[in-house]
């Protein structure tokens, strides 16, 4: 029987022996490269067919597949180009060149409810990929794109918690919001916090009205789309990206140093104070600001999918240190997206969650300190013998910066969560149909603490703020026993967006159209505020109110914030565009919305906007076809209405009463209220009409191609506060339309291949843009102050009263408009032109002149990608010129006068005691702001992985803001370009950093 069985088991070992030797044959690995006609593909999907097996080529377009059977089937697909299969037939090394798909090579240009075909545009919109887009510490998307795009105007500061400023082919409205509408991923107005760098796949920016009017009432000031990264069916893919960076001060305002001062004051018969004088020599600068600050980002993302559905995840983190004590960001982002076909993929279901919470920490009474920071003398220490704080405050509006920071603390905790439902439903007659819905919800929890050292020490001095321009100072009350602030508040905005699109080609006619209905509801500021005093110990802080005991102050009122905070709005939309192609030559577009906003006036709610644009594609012209330079001509043209409804709130329009002080009666003073805004009924929409010409050329095969942009933008109906007769309106203010402003502009965008040699080659792309900002008109039929109004009012010590800008007919916006300096008489003494032109030595209002504009000239972004085998070297420049820059920072630092009480320039040295006007605000502190900058620099390499867990391995080192090219005086010429003060440094200029940084992104 033993021996039976012995039989038995070696006839089943024999019998399945060929099947495990086959089995064994045909579980294999395959290799190759993907190529296409500029070299190798990287992100190509390569896929086993009939199966979910798949991966996707490396950074050298190189992959690695395992497969079973006799004769699989791969498929290799990328957008853009053709999908390519084949066939193994036994081999294991298998190379593929694809070719570039014409019919859908431009198809990835995302436009409002749809995409279009890049090379089928009549609109002015730029795309720009993840590897365009800036590198280095950024946590701010916005700064992604600054100097990428010609026509947009983006400054940003050196603080980690304040938003870069956005402005698209110039302001086109006096009210504070000027920046443009984002969308991500569909979703109208959420906010780009919720978005890491990392996980976007593709920013597009609609610059005309063609483009932008479908977002009627909230395009004036542009659109940007933002679209982020899926999965891929067949595909699952693991990636980790994260840097470290050091940032150090790359500038510091050159002040006199004790030696320097004592010299400088000894010359001059003067000598410091002894209650000021230690014999220090602090340089306040470095004392106030970090050695250095450290920054990290870290973001894994996993993605893939099946035949019918795809999924995308991430989680980034990212902390950013501020240069000043005190502050940071740090903040976490989550995303979700999954999307889900079903019935034949004639269903897709589409979810996007996004969620982020960050914690931004600001140091205390920030522009106080900046300020403090360079007026404090260098002959005084940061602390006394005692070991506490030097102060004299015996000297006004004089505190120790180090002081302020360390008795006080200033944080807001906010998260946001976007979440998005999307239903596709392909219908017959080559119809679709599409239900966006989308939740979006942003909590702020802010608290401000300034301990007892505030109160006890300052509350007997007059103390007050330095808030950023065009505001003037006010003064600060610290209560008894330290004081807190502590806010919450909520906004939730609900859409739900329906609309139908025909896809129909009959012939040489390709026809899209879409119709649609848009709902948005919005309550903003649901939450409150209370502020209190009388602390029983300086560690409670904002953390426990309970502990306070403000009614033991009889002089201390509790605030809880703007009456005016909270409202709700809401915003009705009809829509409608159509796109007509006759064989890829000729071109048109046109689209039409109808909106209702409740913030508007009760007569005028409904508005319209249209547009219109064509194109004619030149090179699908027979006579085309004999000549040999272009590879593409196109030329197209556009006009457009939009409208701005951002910036106004539910009260924008109403009539409301305030308090209006007291009044006496029977003996006692009673509380008087009265009008403080008056309604408007009539009060309508801003409308921005555009009108652009634009063409695309590509020459040489393509190895130059670029795009030159004209456009003339006209906005009327200007909504602003004007002042009125008070007989005719009891509030002496009214809101309403009545002003126009112009921006004309010309924009240039080059990209080149001039050289490739080799494993060498070099590509470069520059753009360039020149706009001119004029407001045209300044009138309503009730204002009182003719066509102009002063602004700007830093109130620098002896200087109250005295103004920046105006707003002036035929001028542009922020046109300086201050005293004309004229050099110095005889006696050494600041001399200035009178109005009528004589010179004189008298300050007065009445003899000021127009001096010099903030608005650029010209933009320039310049960028160069150098590949030398795994090596990539990039090198972006950055330019701004022809603008004017008010350095009111260094007009406050002139004074030779008073040198014995706070610090001054350097070069103050040339100056003598006599000029007792040195300072004043004149065209003399109005420097040229133009600059070149080294915005970044980035050395990369691509390793060649050939295992079967890592993809791609990539390791960078980048340097932000290498140097700076510039003739103005102060820390950075890059001052903040939006609102209305655009173009002043006024004590408040947060300090740039150069940063290095080293990176690493790696794929599984």
């Amino acid at each position: 029987m033993k021996k039976y069985y012995r039989w038995m088991i070696l006839l089943f070992l024999l019998a399945g022996l060929p099947h495990t030797w086959v089995l064994a044959q045909d579980s294999r690995q395959v290799k190759g490269k993907v190529t296409s006609s500029e070299g190798p593909l990287p992100g190509v999907s390569v896929i086993v067919k009939g199966t979910t097996t798949g991966t996707s080529t490396d950074v050298n377009g190189e992959y690695i597949i395992s497969v079973e059977g006799a004769n699989p089937t791969l498929i290799f697909s990328f957008v853009g180009f053709v999908p390519e299969e084949v066939s193994l037939a036994g081999r294991t090394t298998v190379d593929v060149l694809l070719k570039e798909d014409i019919a859908t090579l431009g198809e990835v240009v995302v436009v409002g409810y749809g995409t279009q075909s890049k090379k089928n545009l009549a609109s002015a919109i730029t795309n720009v990929k993840p590897e365009d887009m800036n590198k280095g510490a950024i946590t701010d998307v916005a700064q992604l794109l600054q100097g990428k795009i010609p026509g947009v105007n983006i400054s940003a500061s050196g603080d980690p918690n304040v938003k870069a400023a956005v402005i698209i082919r110039g302001a086109s409205t006096l009210n504070s919001s000027q920046t443009p509408l984002y969308v991500i991923d569909g979703i109208i107005g959420a906010d780009i916090s919720i978005v890491a760098p990392d996980d976007i796949a593709a920013i597009d920016i609609l610059k005309d009205a063609s483009a932008t009017a479908i977002y009627g009432n909230r395009a004036s000031n542009g659109v940007i789309m933002i679209t982020t990264k899926r999965g891929k069916k067949g595909q699952t893919q693991v990636t980790y990206s994260s840097y470290v960076g050091v940032e150090k001060v790359s500038h510091r305002l050159k002040m006199m140093d004790a030696n320097q001062l004592r010299s400088f004051l000894s010359g001059a018969g003067l000598a410091l104070s002894p209650n000021d004088d230690l014999g220090a020599n602090t340089d306040w600068q470095k004392t106030v600001e970090k050695k250095s600050a450290v920054s990290h980002n870290h973001n894994i993302s996993f993605s893939g999918g099946t035949e019918h559905n795809t999924y995308s995840a991430s989680v980034n983190y990212s902390y950013k240190d501020g240069i000043l004590p005190k502050s940071s960001l740090s903040r976490v982002i989550a995303r979700l997206a999954m999307d889900q076909y079903a019935f034949n993929d004639k269903v897709k279901f589409g979810v996007n969650l996004n969620y982020s919470t960050n914690n931004a920490s600001n140091t205390p009474l920030r522009n106080n300190v900046l300020q403090q920071m360079i007026y404090r003398l260098p002959v005084s220490p940061v602390r006394d013998a005692s070991g506490n704080y030097f102060e004299n405050l015996s000297t006004g509006s004089y505190f120790n910066p180090m002081a302020m920071i360390d008795h006080a603390k200033d944080e807001t905790k906010y998260t946001t969560l976007v979440g998005g439902f999307n239903t596709q439903v392909k219908l017959p007659f080559s119809l679709t149909y599409d239900i966006n819905l989308s939740y979006q919800n942003e909590n702020s929890l802010h608290g401000e603490a300034y301990d007892s050292y505030y109160s006890s020490v300052y509350g007997g001095v007059n103390f007050y703020n330095n808030p950023e321009p065009p505001l003037t100072h006010t003064l600060l009350n610290f209560g008894t026993n330290g004081t807190a602030l502590r806010n919450t508040y909520q906004t939730t905005r609900k859409i739900l967006e329906t609309f139908f699109t025909w896809n129909k080609t009959i012939g040489d006619h390709d026809f899209n159209a879409v119709l649609g209905y848009s709902y948005q509801g919005s309550e903003v500021g649901d939450g409150f505020q209370v502020t209190s005093t009388n602390f029983a110990v300086d560690n409670i802080g904002y953390s426990n109110f309970a502990l306070s005991n403000p009614y033991a102050v009889s002089s201390y009122r509790i605030n809880f914030g703007n009456d005016l905070t909270y409202y709700k709005t809401k915003l009705i939309s009809d829509f409608f565009r159509v796109n007509y192609n006759y064989k890829d030559k000729y071109l048109f577009q046109g689209s039409i919305r109808r909106d209702g906003s409740s913030v508007f006036g009760t007569n005028h709610q409904w508005g319209y906007f249209p547009s219109v644009g064509v194109a004619w594609r030149l090179i699908e012209e027979n006579f085309m076809n004999t000549q040999g330079i272009f590879t593409d001509l196109k030329i197209r043209g556009s006009y457009g209405v939009t409208g701005n409804s951002s910036g106004f709130n539910a009260y924008t329009s109403q009539f409301i009463m305030g308090s209006q002080g007291t009044f006496y009666y029977n003996g006692k003073q009673f509380a008087a209220y009265g009008p403080t805004q008056a309604s408007n009924p009539d009060l309508r929409w801003e409308k921005t009409a555009t009108t652009n010409v634009g063409l695309d050329f590509g020459l040489l095969g393509n190895k130059l191609n670029g795009t030159i942009e004209w456009y003339n933008k006209n906005t009327t109906g200007m909504i602003y506060s004007y002042t009125v007769d008070p007989i005719l309106v009891p509030a002496g203010s009214i809101v309403a339309n009545g002003g126009s402003i112009n921006n004309k502009g010309i924009e240039l965008s080059l990209n080149a291949s001039p050289l490739k040699a080799g494993d060498f080659a070099w590509n470069t792309g520059l753009n360039l843009a020149h706009n001119v900002n004029t407001i045209t008109s300044l009138s309503n039929p009730l204002f009182t102050g003719g066509d102009s109004v002063r602004y700007s009012q830093p109130d620098g010590a002896g200087q109250t009263g005295g103004t920046l800008q105006i707003l002036k007919t035929g001028k542009p916006l922020g046109q300086f408009f201050t005293q004309q300096y004229a050099g110095k008489d005889e006696n050494g003494v600041s001399q200035y032109v009178d109005k009528n032109g004589n010179l004189t030595t008298s300050i007065a209002t009445d003899n000021y002149h127009y001096v010099g504009s903030p608005q650029p000239k010209l933009l320039m972004g310049w960028t160069n990608t150098f590949t030398y085998r795994n090596f990539t070297l990039n090198v972006f420049f950055r330019g701004v010129f022809g603008n004017k820059i008010f350095n009111v920072t260094r007009a406050d630092l002139f004074r030779p006068t008073t040198a014995q009480y706070t610090n001054v320039l350097q070069e103050v040295s040339g100056e003598t005691q006599a000029n007792s006007k040195a300072y004043i605000y004149s065209s003399r502190f109005i420097e040229n702001g133009s600059y070149v900058r080294l915005d970044n620099a980035t050395l990369a390499y691509n390793f060649k992985i050939t295992n079967n867990y890592i993809k791609s391995l990539r390791i960078y080192t980048s340097v932000n803001n290498a140097f700076v090219i510039t003739k103005y005086k102060g820390i950075d010429p890059e001052i903040n370009q939006g609102g209305t003060a655009l173009g002043v440094d006024s004590n408040n200029f947060y300090p740039k950093t150069r940063t290095f940084l080293l990176g690493l992104n790696v794929s599984f």
